[in-house]
């Protein structure tokens, strides 16, 4: 990645203040054309969102979507849209027993509730706290009851079953962070109390030991010149809970990086780096791990997963990336006739490199400089969906590539110019962290209560 000293918060003030405004509306577009009897809206096809039976993992993310662009420009409808919205359908994500994904669905509605209630954007109403923090109490408890142990320590297991273990977990942890700072555990049998900051931290050392790679020659491809390398799934012995191999299921091989799954890898431990150094007294033994697995995988982003602009395709190990030559040194072309790019790692990878570079201080300023040449790419065209007609935001996303999920347009051979969830999601909040960090008057935008 090329990366340019003059980019800062400031600098990119107009981009960001051009994302925020068109995020309210593509909120209000979307929720005025979508159904809500044909399920959760997940990608764009030709340009309007549609659904995919899989879970129920976006709805947070929708409504979410509005909360933010009330958080930044202040237009209380957007407010009263995401509002009851939560309040009349997000219901069953905080009780969901068959999901990994809670910290995606509830910290992005409930917590970012609570958040502004908390920052006095939104009229203070104990109720309405105590509403948004039971969902969120509920939500963790829940989240850590999915809970698989393993010889030294466990991890809460991904929607395929007990033996599985997605990289994509590490950032929705953000949900039991937040309630176990609220003083919510977890009560088992013979009321026995599992701390919520326990399982957190086991599972996201079980993940920075069995999904991350180091090069420090753990299998024959764990080679020095690859280290960060990301496994999208950790596959255990649902018996005895030891370690059987790595595997893949949105990305090409156990081998190669789905560089989404690296994204989730370096915002997770960045934002539970920020997090842990709050909690009295900090928990060391998981510093240092956490502080290795962020470290790795932000320099694989930027040494081996992305483009000159920072953008990446869709996996490093992608069979026909080699026919488009040194990539790595050319801008990212989305309609290249090779292989897709995602921008929506992109915009995770791009806070989580912001977050990770202002935690580390002076040794971190790379990771910054990455952080803010990623964001000055993504908010400008051919990534930023302007035409109203589009009623996605971030343009390039890339979903399902082994499933074949994705739109192709007519004359293309690999998916491009289409829209999802999570990456406008993302987008949005990349661009709050950003006018947060430009702003004297504001506070630090961070999930938990800094």
């Amino acid at each position: 990645m090329k990366t340019d000293a003059k980019i800062t918060p400031t600098t990119l003030a107009n981009f960001v203040a051009r994302v925020l405004e068109l995020a309210g509306e593509k909120a209000r577009a979307l929720d005025r054309a979508w159904d809500v009897s044909r399920g959760t809206p997940v990608f764009t096809v030709n340009g309007q969102y549609t659904t995919r039976g899989w879970t129920e993992w976006t709805q947070g993310f929708q409504y979410g979507l509005a909360i933010l662009a009330f958080d930044a420009t202040d237009e209380l409808d957007l407010l009263e849209l995401g509002r009851t919205k939560i309040q009349k359908f997000m219901a069953p994500h905080v009780s969901h027993i068959g999901v990994h994904d809670h910290g995606f669905n509830n910290i992005s509605t409930y917590g970012n509730l609570r958040r502004l209630m908390r920052e006095r954007r939104i009229s203070y109403n104990d109720w309405q706290l105590s509403f948004y923090e039971l969902a969120i109490k509920t939500s963790g408890a829940i989240q850590a009851a999915r809970w698989s142990p393993t010889p030294d320590g466990g991890f809460i297991y991904s929607f395929n079953g007990p033996h599985s273990l997605f990289i994509d977990t590490v950032r929705t942890l953000r949900v039991l962070a937040l309630a176990h700072q609220l003083g919510h555990p977890l009560m088992a049998e013979n009321d026995v109390r599992i701390s919520l900051l326990d399982r957190l931290i086991s599972h996201g050392l079980t993940t920075a030991k069995f999904n991350i790679y180091y090069g420090e020659g753990r299998d024959h491809y764990d080679l020095p010149s690859l280290r960060g390398r990301t496994a999208h799934e950790a596959v255990f012995n649902s018996k005895d809970g030891n370690f059987r191999y790595p595997n893949s299921q949105q990305g090409y091989s156990p081998f190669t990086t789905w560089t989404r799954g690296l994204a989730w890898a370096i915002l997770g431990f960045a934002e539970q780096l920020e997090f842990l150094n709050t909690v009295k007294p900090v928990p060391k033994h998981a510093i240092k791990p956490f502080e290795k697995a962020a470290t790795a995988t932000a320099d694989f982003y930027i040494n081996q997963a992305s483009a000159a602009d920072g953008i990446p395709y869709w996996d490093t190990g992608a069979p026909n990336l080699h026919r488009l030559g040194d990539w790595q040194s050319r801008d990212a072309d989305p309609f290249n006739i090779f292989e897709p790019v995602d921008s929506s790692a992109a915009a995770i990878a791009a806070q989580g490199l912001l977050r990770l570079g202002r935690y580390l201080g002076k040794t971190g300023k790379r990771f910054t400089a990455a952080g803010l040449k990623i964001s000055q790419t993504l908010f400008s065209p051919p990534y930023l969906s302007e035409s109203p007609k589009h009623q996605g935001l971030l343009l390039h996303s890339v979903y399902h590539r082994p499933n074949d999920w994705d739109f192709i347009p007519e004359g293309r051979t690999v998916p491009c110019g289409e829209s999802s969830l999570w990456g406008d999601y993302h987008a949005v909040e990349l661009a709050i962290y950003l006018q947060r960090l430009a702003s004297e008057n504001r506070p630090y935008y961070a999930f938990f209560d800094a």
